[in-house]
């Protein structure tokens, strides 16, 4: 069997102008990176209006290997196009971190890929390192006012802006710098994140335009004086240089599925302390340049589709037209219990009790969001056909299709079925906006309404820290915000070990935590990491290159 990697580096690639002109883009707002990427300006959609259809793809609550909503979402853009649709994909960039540590790439898989994959996996257009400058630029100013005299009064245990690396390293987690002579600084306790952690990445991807950028920027908290008042990086006036790092970032990338489908690859903030979503700016080209627009949320739509379309949506003034929900028999066999080591083994009564997982995500999806579905069962070599019978049986009691699809192992031919009920299901959605809370409702309500209606909780306790941060946001006129709150991913509640469908648990909220310059409230249920660290044995032993530049390994 070959790997993605190989199947990618066999594909004959189309130079970037023939995928721009099947997009309609006008060469005046191409700019290219070599034969095969472009960055798009604005006066690619200069004088367009949104004209697209907007296709969410989201998930179950997945395993640990992820149930391949990227690469559905490319087979379905592919099928799409196979159909003689008008359809491009928009979706996040991988970082470096999950490529070199345990995921491996992050382009699809199989005949369902987006290529160049190695540079879409690597240092692609350089956005996320842009975006590393641009956090850490703030960050050495910050110091730096420090330094010269603390005039805005930062308290040295509350400043909150952390440096920022895209790589595990467990060991930056915590470090204490400042050391060595006075002019080497002031000691402080400090830390790294990811970057795709970073607030920066999800600024970018939120931002409209370069003056929403900059306005943005301007309004990022760095930390706190000792009297609990909020110093933003406007106050040391950092945000003009950090969007001038940032000006070709803010443009979105143009690549190509194996078949030549137009994708738009641009930002890749975190499914749990940020929005997991790719930008605004990339969605509203797509839509004004395709009939229809192909995305996906990170996680399971209890994460990534719930910020989505509570936060994404809300800031951007649209929203999905139909929903594509995909399961994995190997998932649902999961919640029922089963050991990741027996996952291929059939086992219809495991996956009867984990479907209740895929009920609420379709309770959800259609009750609270009042969105048209379909469940994509993304098919493996080892699932049955009773199995799949089964839980496309399940589905029906709901009133909606699941359609087998097996867009690895075919590309867009596996996925013609599905392509076809997402367009009727287009057809049908109103695209009118529907929110699991008002954001003119209190925080604390906020967070109840989603731990109750999406999560399906009991209620929520509150940590006194978190009461606190709470009191410290709402005085600070941070109130009215959007939630983004960050839990496992691998339960509808806070608890990994309580999988499938749970009842009559409690969502505990330990701390909230302010991203100003997103425009959202980050709410903590336990220790979230935002600098994983690499495996026992990183996916990076497995990468090399040749001597004529070929890459193996990568995924």
């Amino acid at each position: 069997m070959k790997t993605d990697i190989q199947i990618a580096q066999e594909a004959k690639m189309q130079h970037i102008t023939e995928i721009a002109d099947k997009a309609g883009i006008d060469r005046e707002g191409l700019e290219l990176y070599g034969n095969y990427k472009a960055k798009l300006s604005d006066a690619c959609v200069k004088g367009k209006a949104r004209k697209g259809k907007l296709i969410l793809v989201t998930a179950i609550n997945p395993t640990p290997a992820g149930e391949g909503k990227t690469t559905v979402s490319v087979g379905l853009t592919d099928a799409m196009a196979l159909r003689g649709h008008n359809v491009i994909a928009a979706l996040r960039e991988p970082s470096l971190g999950p490529v070199f540590g345990i995921k491996g790439g992050a382009a699809g898989g199989g005949y369902s890929q987006v290529v160049p994959m190695e540079d879409l996996n690597l240092h692609f257009t350089g956005d996320i390192h842009a975006i590393t400058a641009a956090n850490n630029l703030l960050a050495a100013m910050v110091d730096n006012h420090i330094y010269f005299g603390n005039e805005l009064g930062f308290d040295l245990k509350n400043i909150t802006w952390k440096r920022c690396l895209d790589m595990n390293d467990r060991q930056l987690r915590s470090v204490i710098d400042g050391n060595g002579k006075r002019t080497d600084g002031v000691t402080r306790q400090d830390g790294f994140d990811i970057t795709a952690a970073s607030e920066i990445m999800a600024v970018l991807c939120l931002s409209r335009d370069i003056n929403d950028l900059k306005e943005r920027l301007g309004s990022i908290v760095v930390g706190y004086t000792r009297e609990g008042k909020a110093i933003l990086a406007r106050q040391i006036n950092a945000q003009g240089a950090m969007c001038a790092l940032l000006k070709d970032a803010l443009k979105p990338n143009l690549v190509q599925t194996l078949i030549g489908t137009p994708v738009l690859i641009h930002g890749g903030p975190f499914a749990n302390i940020a929005h997991g979503c790719n930008s605004i700016i990339a969605t509203d080209y797509a839509l004004k340049l395709a009939d229809y627009c192909v995305t996906e949320a990170g996680f399971g739509a209890d994460l990534g589709a719930e910020k989505f379309l509570d936060i994404k949506c809300r800031t951007a003034g649209f929203f999905p037209n139909a929903c594509v929900l995909v399961a994995t028999v190997r998932a649902l066999k999961s919640h029922g219990g089963v050991a990741k080591a027996d996952l291929s083994l059939p086992n219809l009564e495991a996956l009867n009790r984990g479907l209740g997982n895929l009920g609420k995500h379709i309770e959800n999806l259609t009750g609270v969001y009042k969105l048209p579905v379909v469940v994509a069962i993304n098919r493996f070599a080892s699932d049955t056909k009773e199995e799949i019978d089964a839980v496309a049986a399940y589905c029906e009691s709901y009133g909606i299709k699941a359609i087998d699809s097996n867009v690895w192992g075919e590309g867009g031919k596996g996925a013609l079925e599905l392509a076809d009920e997402v367009v009727r299901l287009c057809d049908i959605g109103s695209g009118e906006a529907s929110f699991s809370y008002s954001v003119h409702s209190s925080i604390k309500e906020k967070i109840e309404a989603v731990a109750k209606r999406v999560y399906g909780a009991s209620g929520v306790s509150f940590s006194a820290l978190a009461l606190k941060s709470i009191e410290t946001l709402e005085k600070n006129g941070y109130s009215g915000l959007p939630i983004c709150i960050a839990k496992t991913q691998y339960s509808l509640s806070d608890d990994p070990a309580l999988l499938a469908r749970p009842e009559g648990f409690t969502v505990s909220v330990a701390n909230v935590r302010l991203s100003a310059g997103a425009g959202f409230a980050v709410v903590l249920t336990g220790e979230i990491m935002t600098m994983p660290g690499l495996p026992k044995v990183p996916a990076a032993t497995n990468i090399d290159v040749t001597e004529d530049g070929v890459i193996s390994g990568l995924f």
